[in-house]
């Protein structure tokens, strides 16, 4: 998996490297410089052909000092450069410092910006914070500027949507991080200007190094980021850690297939309960994603009263009378029945009365919608039940009903950094519950006990905005419990799933239900075995 680090954790890598001799700071710089500049002539190839304009507005830190690379590297390729730096040129530590006197053109303060003698140019580069902001931009000339960095994005898309403008406005690039996000969290840090509206830097384009962060797939952060490129700058592979939170990426095909000789049983039953009549629709969308998946048998649990509906519109997918609670201590008494799931349109009450019953049959066991919050009352009557071999699967609402005080914290406008992450709010959340909690969104989270993180990132390219429809959760569950029939760990089957589900609604495109998302799992399959 590719690993999403923290500003903190990005800072170890580079000293270790930088103390181990391996490398100088100097030259990380250089490489970096080198890097964005790279990474704006593959972006806008008509600019490395001819001798443009840019402004660089530079930081207090090292992130000033990459804009300070990127500067001379521009201006040596036959750019016009300008340069604005916000702070104290004697204040920069030393690699910037470095880069500072290495720039040979003029370098203004941020309060002249107004001045500038480039007004329109081609690119503008925010260089001024990167990883490295850890409090809200409180200084009212920086707020203005940042206004200025983000109307000239909006300029541009007013132009390429052709609003017969004749004014070429800037390209906007930002080196790691758009100015005024968190690089922990992706949000925006908040201060004393927050009543007109929190604001951060937009860029077209972010030019990262060595590996994403964390900031750039979670909360408001793609909204700013526009274009994620990570260019390498020769560190090496870091230490493992059970701190380090990854991409959850795509499984390999013989992790899915099946054997020439294995025979239905050998891929698990999973057994999935429904609500009663009108409400059978959710557990049948999770059977059928189950049974797509590859368990070899799914059947439906269906109150008395429903089971006529729920004939009328299963095939492959089996049924089994279930009545209440001692119904369904009967049933499991089939230990073939080896995954469960039970939420999707259950109902509260009837969630209440069974999910005790399951829980005490220590089955691999999905808990989603209804099951989850059956419990809002007494959260910690359900983490009393919960196993090791269980996974949780809330969207923000169900996460703040069994986790308000966690909630609370992440839903809190940071005013300094690191803030507070959905990754931290996941984490905390799992060890709470003692087994693997999915947070659902485009940036989903998955934690388990031990520490164990990934992200299953919607955005950018895997963007996948067609999966907000009713139902498409409900088919998550069903992937998650028919990998679990198939013998996933928990948190292997939660990573597994959640990658198909939003390569399932990319395939699909735009018209996508709910129905069409176990569909496009053959496509997928066949597509990952070439």
């Amino acid at each position: 998996m590719t690993e999403l680090l923290t500003a903190a954790q990005m800072r170890a890598i580079e000293t270790a490297a930088i103390e181990s001799g391996q490398v100088t700071g100097l030259e990380l710089m250089e490489r970096a410089g080198r890097g964005v500049v790279e990474a704006i002539f593959e972006e806008w190839p008509e600019l490395a052909k001819t001798s443009g304009r840019a402004v660089v507005l530079c930081g207090p830190g090292n992130n000033g000092g990459d804009g300070f690379v990127v500067a001379r590297l521009l201006k040596e390729w036959g750019w016009e450069v300008e340069v604005f730096l916000y702070g104290d040129p004697q204040k920069l530590p030393q690699d910037a410092k470095v880069n500072y006197e290495r720039w040979e053109g003029r370098t203004r303060d941020t309060a002249d910006l107004a001045r500038a003698e480039i007004q329109h140019p081609d690119v503008s580069i925010d260089a001024l914070f990167g990883t490295g902001l850890t409090r809200a931009i409180e200084d009212p000339g920086l707020w203005e500027l940042l206004w200025a960095h983000d109307d000239a994005d909006d300029a541009w898309e007013m132009r390429k949507w052709g609003s017969g403008t004749d004014i070429v406005p800037p390209r906007t690039v930002a080196i790691d991080l758009p100015s005024g996000l968190c690089s922990d969290s992706g949000k925006v840090l908040g201060g004393v200007f927050s009543q007109h509206g929190r604001r951060c830097a937009r860029s077209a384009l972010t030019v990262s190094f060595h590996s994403n962060k964390l900031g750039h797939v979670l909360s408001e952060a793609p909204a700013y980021c526009g274009r994620l490129v990570v260019k390498d700058i020769g560190l090496g592979p870091e230490v493992a850690s059970a701190e380090i939170t990854k991409y959850s990426e795509r499984p390999s095909a013989p992790l899915l297939g099946k054997s020439d000789r294995d025979h239905k049983y050998s891929h698990g039953h999973a057994f999935i309960l429904t609500g009663g009549v009108g409400k059978t629709g959710a557990a049948r969308l999770a059977a059928r994603g189950a049974l797509r998946i590859g368990a070899g048998l799914v059947t439906l649990g269906v109150p008395p009263a429903a089971q006529m509906e729920v004939a009328a519109q299963v095939t492959a997918i089996m049924l089994l009378r279930v009545e209440g609670a001692d119904g369904l201590t009967d049933v499991l008494q089939d230990e073939r029945l080896n995954a469960l799931c039970l939420g999707p349109g259950l109902g509260l009450a009837h969630a209440r009365n069974l999910v005790p019953v399951a829980l005490s049959a220590e089955r691999s066991t999905v808990l989603d919608a209804d099951a989850l919050t059956a419990f809002a009352d007494d959260p910690s009557a359900l983490f009393g039940l919960l196993h090791e071999n269980c996974v949780l699967t809330p969207h923000g609402g169900e996460f703040a009903r069994l986790f308000p005080d966690i909630a609370k914290k992440l839903n809190e406008v940071p005013t300094k950094g690191p803030a507070y992450s959905k990754v931290d709010a996941t984490r905390e959340a799992a060890r709470r519950a003692g087994c693997v909690v999915l947070f659902k969104g485009p940036d989903t989270v998955i934690a388990a006990p031990d520490g164990r993180c990934s992200i299953n990132s919607a955005f950018y390219d895997r963007a996948a905005p067609w999966l907000a429809t009713a139902g498409s959760g409900d088919v998550l569950a069903g992937f998650i419990t028919g990998l679990l029939a198939r013998g996933f760990e928990p948190m292997r089957a939660a990573e597994t799933a959640a990658w198909l589900h939003v390569e399932c609604a990319r395939i699909f495109g735009p018209g996508l239900i709910a129905e069409d998302l176990p569909e496009q799992l053959p496509t997928v399959f066949q597509s990952m075995e070439t």
